[in-house]
Parts: structure tokens; C-alpha cells; sequence
């Protein structure tokens, strides 16, 4: 089986946009594929830096719902970056080849500090070195694939790349990794209309009870022209409705036709959608409650899942000490 590696930041919670953007394919390709599933506390210091306290409960979090979503411990290894040291080693060596100007063109990079309005001065290297650190949790796994998102493909390029540059230098020893791509995955709209994220607030989380998500979908944003039932509603513009499509897809288009024609109200169209996505994350809720509430459990999960991660990464710590005279 080829080998895959996949992660996301304990930054928080994980909403729907995380369970059908990437939680949802993950569960599939586990069945195909050696699978490494990491939960990157170290790339969360990139901006919690100030809030450490915060990455270490948001971890064991973001495990709970890694399983609770169908990720088997048994199939795949779940474990916590911080956990497998061999990642910081091989971002130390490849740190050592990679140009500075490589970094220095990331998009990712130049948003995040727009974005967090970072001067010179509180600009730190592991926000610009972000990308090597991502790269060595990938190539320490020799791992041939990694699922993204379409927007994500360009991210993988910069791995790839120093794979090429390790290799030209030191003889073969990493693979280029491949970009799963998910072509069916759905982009969850926010409540607000944006697309759902954490940054926006705007987001139904996989930690929400049933009162609180029936709340936030109260609030959802709704076709602006439509104030009265009669109202001829726009589907396509409208949070609920593409909710409805997403959680629905066998019976939504009733309830969007009956919406252009006027036939039914916005109360009636959030109250059903309540519904639905009170059902679909039920057995979640349940799962991740049960794992919370035996942490021991949970915490020996990403033990085992880490056991088996240092297996390989050490494996690949040794060739690559061989390779570049570091014996």
C-alpha cells in the first residue's frame, strides 16, 4: 500500500467545513492506503505562540473528532506532531537547503501576515518557515500522497520541490509526494454567506449540541429580497438552502422549488435544516463525547498511533543521516 500523510492544526474545534472538505475523504482513503494522520500542535505555534495553554486540550479535541468522524485507530496511525520528535530533526536539516526566496514567495505567507498585520519586528521564523516544517512532516514518511484541496495543490508544490533539491544533493532518498484531490468535496458556505471558517465565526462546529446549532441556523443568512413567504426565494444565494443540498442531496430540490415559487418561508426552510444536520451529527456528538469522557482511552490511542509513526520516521532518520554523512 502506498503511504499517506494528512493533518490539520489543533487551532480549535473542527466544523463542518473540516468534516466535509477533508474528515469525510479521509475516512474513505484508509481503507487504500498506509495512512498517517497527525494533529500539527507545532504548526499551531505559528500563531498561538502567546496561547499555548490552548493547543494542548484543542489537540486531544481535534483526536476525539478525528474518530468520532470514522478514522480507525487501528487502521490508521492518530497521533500528535510533538509527539514523534524525528519531525523537528528532518525540518532541521532540510531548513539547512532550502532558499531563502523559496519562503519568501509562499502566498500563504504574505497572507497570514496581512492578515494578522505583523510588522517586520513580530514576524517570527516559524511563520516564514511554516512550509519546510509542513515538508518534513510529509517526507519523513516517504509518504507517495497527501489528500487536499483544490486550492491546496500549489501548497504541495514547495514540498516537492525540496524533495527534488534533498535528492539532486544527496543521492534518491525521498518521493515526490502526489496531491489527492478531492474533486467531489463540498465547500460549506458560513452562516454569514462567506465560506465556513473559524477565523469568520461563522461556523457550526462538530462540538455544538443540538440547541446551539438549532440557534445559529436561526440566524443564517437567507435571500435578501425574500421578506415575506410570497417572496420568490434564490437557492443559490441562500446559506440554508445550500445547506439543505449538502445534508439533503436526495430530497432538497422540493423544498427549492417550492421556495423560487413562494410556496414556503425562510422559518420553514431553517426549522427543516435543523433537523437534518441534527440527525447527520448526531452519532458524532455521541462518539466524541464518549472519547472525551475517557481520556486515558484517548490518550492511548495517540500513543499507539505515535508507536507506530517513530517506526517509520526513524527508519527514514537513519537513511537520511546516511545520505548526507551525519553518521
Amino acid at each position: 500500500m502506498e503511504r499517506l500523510l494528512s493533518g490539520m492544526q489543533p487551532t480549535g474545534v473542527l466544523h463542518l467545513g473540516n468534516l466535509e472538505g477533508a474528515l469525510r475523504n479521509w475516512v474513505r482513503l484508509q481503507k487504500d492506503y498506509e495512512m498517517f494522520c497527525c494533529i500539527v500542535d507545532w504548526h499551531a505555534l505559528t500563531t498561538m505562540y502567546n496561547r499555548t495553554d490552548e493547543i494542548s486540550s484543542s489537540a486531544r479535541e481535534v483526536a476525539a473528532e478525528y474518530i468520532a468522524a470514522g478514522l480507525d485507530p487501528e487502521k490508521c496511525s492518530i497521533f500528535l506532531q510533538s509527539h514523534v520528535k524525528e519531525h523537528a530533526e528532518l525540518h532541521l536539516l532540510l531548513s539547512m537547503i532550502t532558499p531563502l526566496g523559496w519562503l519568501e514567495r509562499v502566498p500563504t505567507y504574505k497572507e497570514k501576515r496581512e492578515n494578522l498585520g505583523l510588522n517586520e519586528e513580530s514576524l517570527s521564523y516559524g511563520l516564514l518557515g511554516y512550509p519546510v516544517l509542513m515538508a518534513s512532516d510529509i517526507l519523513v514518511y516517504r509518504a507517495q500522497a497527501v489528500p487536499v484541496g483544490k486550492d491546496q495543490v500549489p501548497h504541495l508544490e514547495i514540498t516537492r520541490e525540496i524533495a527534488r533539491r534533498f535528492n539532486f544533493l544527496y543521492g534518491d532518498v525521498f518521493p515526490e509526494p502526489k496531491a489527492i484531490v478531492n474533486e467531489s468535496a463540498a465547500v460549506v458556505p458560513g452562516l454569514d454567506g462567506r465560506k465556513m471558517s473559524k477565523s469568520y465565526d461563522n461556523a457550526i462546529y462538530l462540538s455544538d449540541d443540538a440547541d446551539t446549532v438549532a440557534k445559529k441556523i436561526m440566524s443564517a443568512f437567507t435571500t435578501e429580497t425574500k421578506i415575506r413567504k410570497s417572496d420568490p426565494g434564490i437557492p443559490e444565494t441562500c446559506v440554508v438552502c445550500q445547506l439543505r443540498k449538502l445534508y439533503d442531496p436526495e430530497g432538497y430540490q422540493t423544498s427549492w422549488e417550492e421556495d423560487r415559487r413562494g410556496e414556503r418561508g425562510c422559518v420553514q426552510n431553517k426549522r427543516e435544516l435543523i433537523d437534518i444536520i441534527n440527525a447527520s451529527l448526531e452519532p458524532l456528538r455521541i462518539k466524541r463525547k464518549e472519547l472525551l469522557a475517557d481520556p486515558a482511552q484517548l490518550e492511548k490511542y495517540l500513543e499507539d498511533g505515535a508507536e507506530r509513526a517513530r517506526q517509520v520516521t526513524s527508519e527514514t532518520l537513519t537513511i537520511v543521516r546516511k545520505a548526507m554523512n551525519l553518521r
